[in-house]
């Protein structure tokens, strides 16, 4: 874990909230000036505590208006088999999170696609590629929170 103070915690949280602020919005948001910004955000990049910086696109203006969780079982936990199975969902561009899970459930998959119709086709793409014991889905009837902003 990277230990950080105050400035560096303020800085983040506006930044999670609007990464395209300019150095002296971030400034003026933060109570720092522009170098000092800079300087810190440079060593928060550096340390790797910023990861990237990206632009969140509403999902139903753009044709993904489906969230769906696919829960998914498996007969194999052979490396060779993770390996196909890593490649396979990783080469899908609706499949947003891959997720190996503890307890009764093996993998949880998180997906947009644009309707039903989408979801069978990523299904049945998925299951010629990777064998799998059992599969379900769950599809969200309504986003009550969905957010990217970490505590801090």
């Amino acid at each position: 874990m990277v230990k950080f103070d105050e400035a560096d915690r303020r800085i983040l949280m506006e930044l999670q909230r609007d990464a395209s602020l300019s150095l002296d919005a971030l400034g003026e948001r933060v109570a720092l000036s522009r170098n000092a910004c800079w300087r810190r955000v440079r060593a928060l990049e550096e340390a790797g505590v910023i990861a990237g910086r990206v632009t969140l696109i509403d999902p139903a203006l753009v044709g993904q208006g489906l969230m769906v969780f696919i829960q998914i079982r498996t007969r194999e936990h052979a490396p060779d088999w993770l390996d196909r199975f890593r490649s396979a969902t990783r080469a899908m561009p609706e499949i947003l999170g891959v997720y190996r899970m503890s307890g009764d459930l093996d993998y949880l998959i998180r997906a947009r696609v644009a309707d039903m119709a989408g979801y069978d086709a990523l299904y049945q793409r998925l299951i010629r590629k990777v064998p799998l014991a059992d599969v379900s889905a769950s599809f969200v009837m309504e986003e009550i929170k969905d957010t990217h902003e970490l505590p801090l």
